[in-house]
Parts: C-alpha cells; sequence; structure tokens
C-alpha cells in the first residue's frame, strides 16, 4: 500500500483521474447496464479506463465500484458476490496504475435511511463494510466516498472504512449551487455538511459532480478551505449537461476546465480532477497546469 499522505506532502498537490461512467460509454456500456458487473465480466474494458487515465499522468485513480454496495446491487435484481466484485475493481485499477494511488470508490446506496426510508443506520454500514472488505483484500491505497448528499450516510460509510480497515478515507459530497452558497440536495449548505463531518476525522474532505461548473467549485473550495485545513478534494463535471436526441453532453472542453487549476489551487485545493464528463485528455491539460504551477512555486 502506498503513503498517501507522504506523497501529498512531496508533491503538494495531486491530479486525480476523470470520469468513468462516461468512458465506460464509450467502450460499449449500454443504458440500464450494471457498470460494476464488468470487473468480472469485461475486466479488459475496465482496465483500459484506468490506463487511459495512468497516461494521462493522474497521481490517483479510481476503481469500478461507486455502485457495488449489496442494496444498490439487489434492487438492480442482482446477487452477486459484492465483495469479488470490489476486490476485482480494486486489483484491475492497480494493475494499471503504475505509480499512481488507488482509491478504492463508494457511492451512494441509492436508499434512504429512517425516517425518509426504511433502512437503519446499521443496515448501510454493513453494505459499506462488504464493500470495503473486498478493498483490502485488493490492497487498495485509499478509499473515497463520493457523490454523497446525505451527511448520515456519508458518516456510515466512513465509519465502515474505519471499522474494517486502516486505510486513509476521503468524504466528497454533490452540491447545487444557491445563491452565494452551496447545498447538497439533502438541504445542508457546504458549512453544516464539511462540519457535520469533520468531527469523524476524514482524511479528505472535498465536492465532486452536481449541478455546478468548475468556475463555481472554486468558491466552493474557498469556503471549505475556512472551516478546515484538511487536504481537500475538487473533482467537477465537463459543465453543465445538457440532452440532444436523446444523448447526454458535457460541453466543457479540456482546455477551459484546465484553465481553473491554479485558481482552484489558490482557493487551497490539494487534490484536483475531474467527474462526469471529463476524459483523459481533460486530466491531461490539468496535470500539465499542476506541473507549471508546481515549477512556479
Amino acid at each position: 500500500m502506498k503513503d498517501f499522505h507522504r506523497i501529498l506532502e512531496e508533491k503538494k498537490v495531486l491530479v486525480s483521474d476523470g470520469a468513468w461512467g462516461t468512458e465506460m460509454i464509450k467502450l460499449g456500456l449500454s443504458a440500464g447496464e450494471t457498470p460494476e458487473l464488468w470487473n468480472l465480466e469485461k475486466p479488459s474494458l475496465v482496465k483500459k479506463v484506468a490506463e487511459k487515465y495512468r497516461e494521462a499522468g493522474a497521481d490517483i485513480i479510481l476503481t469500478n465500484t461507486f455502485g457495488a454496495n449489496r442494496l444498490k446491487m439487489e434492487r438492480a435484481g442482482l446477487n452477486e458476490n459484492v465483495k469479488d466484485i470490489n476486490r476485482a475493481g480494486v486489483e484491475l485499477s492497480k494493475e494499471e496504475a503504475g505509480n499512481a494511488l488507488v482509491f478504492a470508490s463508494i457511492g451512494p446506496t441509492g436508499e434512504f435511511l429512517e425516517p425518509l426510508g426504511d433502512f437503519k443506520e446499521e443496515n448501510f454500514v454493513k453494505a459499506f463494510s462488504e464493500q470495503v472488505e473486498g478493498f483490502v483484500e485488493g490492497k487498495a491505497d485509499g478509499v473515497m466516498i463520493e457523490t454523497m448528499s446525505d451527511v448520515k450516510e456519508a458518516l456510515c460509510a466512513l465509519k465502515a472504512v474505519r471499522q474494517n480497515s486502516s486505510l486513509p478515507a476521503g468524504v466528497s459530497f454533490s452540491f447545487n449551487k444557491k445563491g452565494e452558497d452551496f447545498v447538497t440536495i439533502m438541504g445542508g449548505n457546504v458549512r453544516q455538511v464539511i462540519l457535520s463531518v469533520m468531527e469523524q476525522a476524514p482524511d479528505i474532505i472535498g465536492a465532486n459532480c452536481g449541478s455546478v461548473t468548475i468556475e463555481d467549485m472554486s468558491a466552493l473550495a474557498k469556503i471549505t478551505r475556512e472551516i478546515t485545513s484538511i487536504p481537500l478534494w475538487i473533482k467537477a463535471n465537463a459543465g453543465i449537461p445538457y440532452i440532444k436526441d436523446g444523448q447526454t453532453f458535457y460541453p466543457q472542453k479540456p482546455e477551459e476546465m484546465a484553465e481553473f487549476a491554479a485558481e482552484l489551487i489558490k482557493e487551497g485545493a490539494k487534490l484536483i480532477g475531474g467527474c462526469c464528463g471529463t476524459t483523459p485528455e481533460h486530466i491531461k491539460l490539468i496535470r500539465k497546469k499542476v506541473d507549471l504551477w508546481r515549477k512556479e512555486e
């Protein structure tokens, strides 16, 4: 296992990878298909995504495990071995990562905790724990809990990581812009959400996805940095998506996104990558901007 904290201290800013879902669609993933099953059924294609991000210069590569929790899998009518899917997701990324760190991805269950839903916190912790057990077997370097909207669900995932591993763990929320602030779909603003999670001492905090642009992420980073000094993770979508002829498009070009790398660093971001719609080319150009910043420091 590579030492995340040591590497970050040495490099000061790390570049993460970009989108997985949209890249897998390019490789043939069809609507309604469960991406995580590719870890067992089409491993060579999963490795291709990791390979492209390694070639683009990413310091951190995630895994094809975002939705590989039992609650989500069972809702899709699947009774696969969840631990095997998560272990394989880590192993496939590690095979192609080279010197890059591999952080295993945990996404939301798609369910609600009581009183909004039927699930108790222990149900969520158990589902996430099964993923973490697979991550440990696959020898992940860390875990990223991402695209979260519910603080309680995020804390369940963080608890699962802490109970089942010694891996560094980050928590990243999905925000939408509301006036001068940003809120999750559950209604929590940045300050409320971050402070709630900080009580459990994550190794990384941040934001990804959401109905915000990379320009907005600079303002969001500034708010977050006023609250905490722990490493800040920022992964914006490639612009606000739109639908044309039944297809989803992300309008922001690699050159446009990369221009904001220095601004994000100025506002405190320590880990910069891309979310939905971003490609290896986006990451390649962000890598160049981060390297340029490092030379000028």
